[in-house]
């Protein structure tokens, strides 16, 4: 086999290149692998993106997701992953020169992605595995491919630190070390997958019992089905999804257990979800809203929620609201990933169709939404009341604790405030003049929407005609017909809620509680001719 006599210079960077970032990749499928033994959220990207969303500033996530939707979380894989890939790439060209820096640099990826583990809610020391085998898989790589691809010029060449290498036995040592880690990284999602297995099946196998209280059909004229206008109940798979799991958590409803404990708890439960199915369930629309829905965004949607109360359950705790004399003013919900949402236990309580919610249009709750057991409390922003794949309930006050996002200068109580948007025509749509339906949907749950005005440039406002009422914790569709006129033109929307206040038309950025402002679109009517 005949070897190059001089790599230098610009093939001698590409080679460095080149071992880094295959080197990384052994090391990520060989943290796959490992992953497969511990729990998804262990995952080296997976850690390091949680804790990137920990420490980053309020503004920029609120950047983010206007930006990216709900892609937002793609997003920042790639972005972690395109990180990595630049940084490994460096520690090879620094390898070719300093081979134990570059070692170093390798290695030391992986005690990051350890730390990033070892930071997150719930973690144990097995979540630090993944990241250091890659690491540690990672650095061996690397020394081995720099060891490969140069050996020290013969004597008497020129100086400079060229390398020599034999370019064949380098190129199958690269591919063979890819072979081996693709096969790594495939079983360790194989076998991911397989130990998820069992909670997809369980979901398959779950039956939903008949609600004792079924909800009564959608009144008649609630959905005004004009096209463009959003369907009066959400599909499931268009319903917004904002949370900050990368992984969504798969949770078998075999082992699932909810405890109900803490402060002012004087018979502390715990339930399996046969037990909580055996209850009496509750059948209920309610809209949901995310905090971080800008004025007009598509962060709300509305279901049919099948569930438990729970007021029942934290009255069978032997729980009091602050009202009655109970010491516990606000109620910590703890998903499975380590999230927590703190609720007012007065709100909880006050009557309102507060679920611990199973199903969701008819089928248990997808795992994206929170299977198997989710809070839904109508009347408050997600942050502070909808936590998805719950685990556990803990009484408590919010003087002695703040939730994730109250950490994270959201405010400790949100209530929704009164919104409306002009789901048709679309921003910036072509029309021809003549009679145009402007249409979409208002909000105000728990409080009901009474009224819906358009106004046209800054005219006077026109009442639109509602759809029927689904109670008062869901949305309420609206249409105007407008006689449109060629031109550019301006159209704003405003509600009022059932106690009879108007929505503000001052802007406000979603935090620390939320948008406010009237949305606005522009069109432009195009003569005809």
């Amino acid at each position: 086999m005949r070897a190059d006599p001089n790599v230098s210079g610009r093939p001698r960077r590409a080679v460095g290149a080149v071992c880094g970032v295959v080197a990384a990749f052994a090391g990520l499928a060989v943290a796959e692998l490992v992953t497969a033994a511990v729990r998804p959220e262990s995952s080296p990207v997976t850690a390091v993106g949680g804790a990137v969303v920990d420490v980053t500033p309020v503004a920029v996530r609120e950047w983010a997701i206007g930006l990216f939707g709900t892609a937002d979380k793609a997003v920042l894989t790639l972005g972690i992953v395109v990180v990595l890939a630049a940084v490994a790439a460096g520690a090879g060209l620094l390898a070719v020169r300093r081979p134990p820096a570059g070692i170093a640099v390798a290695g030391g990826f992986g005690l990051l992605g350890a730390v990033a583990a070892l930071s997150r809610p719930e973690a144990s020391w097995q979540d630090a595995l993944p990241s250091l085998a890659g690491g540690l898989t990672a650095a061996a790589v690397l020394g081995l491919l720099v060891t490969a691809a140069a050996r020290p010029r013969p004597a008497g060449s020129a100086p400079g630190g060229a390398w020599a290498m034999d370019r064949r036995g380098f190129g199958r040592l690269v591919v063979g070390v890819l072979a081996v880690s693709s096969a790594a990284g495939l079983a360790g999602r194989r076998l991911g997958a397989h130990g998820s297995a069992g909670a997809t099946a369980s979901r398959a196998r779950l039956v939903l019992p008949r609600p004792a209280v079924p909800a009564p059909p959608v009144p008649s004229g609630a959905d005004l089905r004009v096209p463009g206008l959003s369907p009066f109940l959400t599909p499931v798979h268009d319903f917004y999804r904002v949370d900050t799991a990368l992984v969504v958590p798969r949770v078998d409803a075999g082992t699932w257990r909810l405890r109900i404990h803490g402060e002012g708890v004087p018979r502390p439960l715990t339930l399996g979800l046969r037990e909580l199915l055996a209850r009496p369930l509750v059948e209920h629309d309610i809209t949901l809203t995310c905090v971080s829905n800008e004025v007009g965004g598509p962060y709300a949607g509305n279901a049919r929620w099948l569930g438990v109360p729970l007021a029942d359950l934290l009255r069978e705790a032997g729980v009091r609201p602050p009202s009655r004399g109970g010491p516990a003013d606000q109620l910590v919900a703890r998903s499975v990933d380590g999230m927590t949402l703190g609720t007012p236990v007065e709100t909880v309580m006050d009557g309102r169709a507060a679920l611990l919610a199973v199903g969701m249009n008819g089928e248990p709750l997808p795992f994206a939404h929170g299977f198997p057991v989710r809070m839904v409390v109508p009347g408050l922003y997600g942050y502070v009341s909808a936590c998805k794949w719950l685990t556990d309930l803990r009484l408590t006050t919010f003087a002695a604790y703040d939730a994730y996002w109250v950490r994270r200068s959201w405010a400790q109580q949100a209530p929704v405030k009164t919104q409306s948007r002009i789901d048709t025509p679309r921003p910036y749509a072509a029309l021809r003049p003549g009679p145009v339906a402007v249409a979409g949907v208002a909000w105000a749950q728990h409080r009901g929407i009474r009224r819906v005005e358009v106004r046209v440039d800054g005219g006077p406002w026109q009442e639109a005609r509602l759809g029927a009422a689904d109670g008062v914790d869901t949305w309420r569709q609206w249409v105007w017909l407008w006689e449109a006129t060629a031109g550019p033109h301006t159209l704003e929307v405003r509600a009022t809620d059932g106690s009879g206040t108007v929505q503000t038309g001052v802007r406000a950025g979603t935090v620390p509680d939320g948008a406010t402002g009237w949305h606005t679109v522009r069109v432009n009517v195009r003569a005809l001719g």
